[in-house]
């Protein structure tokens, strides 16, 4: 059963888990658009982000009508998850590194060029069940005509450790400088690019490496954007004649706008059933509220950022935008926290948008609790316009207010508890009040309070508790049969039924939860007492069996260690029965309460009265009397009204 109790833990847990779940709303002309500027945000690859569309967007017609997409984007759990793996030192990171970088074969590269005067190589090793450099390809690719000398020893060498994807001097070779690469660059007008196309060498001539082509991008007064990677692969690839691109603007990024990031689902629609353990939804759980617990994070402010400015290839500034800044307009119960951008609860309630406005609802108001609702669980109080329905239960940490009637149900609440028309509880109800209980009537139910319990017509055939009082008022106030507990009073109209029928027994002057504990430890004791007294008897058959034969079988050897073990243990535990039962006698004895039971007209015969568990059933109608404790003895005196002042019995229920 999920308690209150559990539900703030809960809810606490969920306060340090809650800042590490972020999301950004993001308005742009196109999906695509909008999954860029998150993936800046939110500091991730596009590849990683899911999104949900808030308001779908609209081309519309030659510029009319057009509307931006709003998406709730967000990253891919099973991404974040990997990274928390690859950042800390959890001994499953490298099975999470497996997965997020699949391993595939691949075979050894070698690339032989000549640069200058020298014969340059470079290795790259394989992957995998990829296929090695074969030593023998190498050196017949590096010894022509125009070779002068060559590091066997060192190309053997390499072959195996690879290079590390540079290019190591192997040789040096006849250069003609006649026949080495032409380099020529082409800038765009607008500075945001630069080509080189350049011409195959001849033979014996240099090829172009990396340091010529950025030379020559140099002279032409390329100062930023070089695209090292991309010279890297024109080295090792090179492509003769046709414009190469190798240098582009480092473009500006413009800053995002200031965002609220919820922590809570903005989007009532979305809030889902409860799904059990064998996958079926629990249409009785809805949960539809979110509650939220007083210093819970709500959202966060997040602020505009500045743009980052570029600059074309030539050095010339290119300016990026600022975001822009928003104004948070805070709902009831909320305030920002000290670090001026967390938004935080003042109360224990419901977070929800109102108009914009992060709103706490400290009280939840419901036309009903029925399949529409299913079962209420909320941190604040509770008003119920009309009833609560066979089946559903209503937990609140505040106080609960019903006006219509309460039937088959769960009514708990750490304040007080109105029930307008009553309880029909069918032997299936429970209710549970913190403080104290307002009804028109209660009928065949469960009821425990830590003050008052204040009735208007009757009750009928249920257990009530109450820690303080009892009060019947009104034209019928009659009790008619089953158990009631009270510490102080116990007051009515008429108690009983004529004729008798329905056993009826009024307990006052005494603590009821401790009576009720004294009961169940006494009944507990009593079963371990016949439990320890069987056992004896099982070890002394088994051990005046043993002094006849000597001798045990094994079976009941182990049968007689087992029995003494567990007559030692039940020994142990009826001792700290007794002393639990002792501390809860004391208890009672030096209760305070006397106690007293109150009836305005006629107590009827059969009725069982206890004062300080002294007994009083009553044999003959009597009419006006009031039981009370008196020199161990429960004497009858004349009626009293009840000790309650009028104040404290006006509650929230009607006439």
């Amino acid at each position: 059963m999920v308690t209150l109790e559990v539900l703030r833990a809960e809810m606490q847990k969920r306060l340090e888990v809650d800042k590490l779940l972020h999301s950004v709303d993001v308005r742009a002309d196109t999906i695509d658009e909008a999954l860029a500027d998150a993936a800046v945000q939110l500091d991730s690859k596009t590849v990683n982000l899911q999104y949900e569309v808030v308001e779908k967007g609209n081309e519309g017609f030659l510029g009319f009508g057009k509307k931006p997409w709003l998406l709730r984007i967000y990253q891919n759990p099973d991404t974040i998850k990997k990274e928390t793996a690859y950042s800390s030192d959890d001994l499953f990171a490298a099975t999470y590194a497996e997965e997020a970088v699949a391993v595939k074969d691949s075979d050894g590269l070698y690339y032989i060029r000549h640069f200058n005067t020298q014969i340059m190589l470079k290795i790259v090793p394989p992957v995998g069940k990829g296929a090695p450099v074969e030593l023998r390809e190498v050196l017949d690719e590096a010894r022509r005509q125009d070779t002068i000398a060559l590091d066997e020893n060192l190309i053997k060498k390499v072959v195996k450790t690879g290079t590390n994807g540079e290019y190591v001097s192997v040789g040096d070779y006849k250069h003609v400088s006649a026949g080495d690469v032409l380099i020529s660059v082409d800038v765009s007008k607008d500075e945001m690019q630069a080509t080189i196309t350049v011409s195959p060498p001849s033979m014996s001539g240099a090829e172009a490496s990396s340091e010529s082509i950025i030379r020559c991008l140099k002279s032409q007064g390329v100062v930023a954007g070089f695209d090292e990677q991309k010279i890297s692969e024109f080295v090792d690839n090179p492509v003769y004649n046709i414009p190469y691109q190798v240098a582009s603007a480092v473009m500006p990024v413009d800053g995002h706008d200031a965002y609220i990031a919820y922590n809570f689902e903005t989007d009532v629609k979305k809030l889902r059933a409860k799904i059990s353990e064998d996958g079926n939804v629990d249409y009785k759980e809805l949960n539809q509220i979110q509650n939220v617990v007083t210093g819970q994070a709500l959202a966060t402010k997040i602020l505009p950022e500045r743009g980052k400015g570029g600059k074309t290839i030539m050095g010339r500034y290119l300016e990026a935008k600022n975001g822009r800044d928003i104004q948070v307009n805070l709902g009831a119960n909320t305030h920002f926290d000290k670090d001026g951008v967390t938004i935080v609860a003042d109360c224990d309630g419901e977070v929800m948008l109102v108009n914009g406005k992060i709103t706490v609802e400290p009280v939840k108001y419901l036309d009903a609790v029925n399949i529409k609702t299913g079962n209420i669980t909320f941190l604040g109080s509770v008003v119920v316009k009309g009833s609560v329905d066979d089946g559903y239960n209503v937990k609140a940490s505040g106080s609960i207010e019903i006006n219509g009637s309460v039937g088959k149900c769960r009514i708990e609440a750490d304040g007080d508890v109105t029930i307008r028309q009553g309880v029909f509880g069918k032997d299936e109800c429970y209710i549970r009040s913190g403080k104290s209980l307002w009804a028109k009537f209660i009928q065949s139910s469960h009821v425990e309070v830590e003050n008052n319990i204040i009735v208007n017509d009757s009750i009928m055939n249920s257990e009530v508790t109450a820690m303080k009082n009892i009060v019947l008022r009104g034209k019928k106030a009659q009790i008619i049969g089953g158990h009631l507990f009270a510490t102080e009073e116990i007051c009515a109209k008429n108690i009983g039924s004529p004729g008798g029928g329905t056993e009826t027994v009024l307990n006052v002057g005494i603590d009821p939860r401790a009576k009720k504990q004294l009961e169940q430890l006494q009944e507990e004791q009593a079963d371990l007492a016949k439990e320890m007294d069987n056992l004896a008897l099982d070890i002394a058959t088994l051990e005046q069996q043993q002094k006849i034969r000597r001798n045990l079988p094994q079976e009941k050897k182990e049968n007689l260690l087992k029995f003494k073990k567990r007559h030692e243990e039940i020994g142990e535990q009826i001792n700290e029965l007794a002393s639990q039962i002792e501390k809860i006698q004391e208890h009672l004895r030096e209760l305070k309460a006397v106690g007293k039971v109150k009836c305005e007209g006629t107590v009827y015969s059969g009725v069982k009265v206890y004062v300080r568990d002294v007994l009083d059933e009553v044999k003959a109608d009597v009419k006006g009397v009031t039981f009370y404790y008196d020199r161990s003895f429960i004497k009858r005196g004349e009626y009293e009204p009840p000790s309650m002042s009028q104040e404290e019995m006006n509650g929230d229920t009607t006439n």
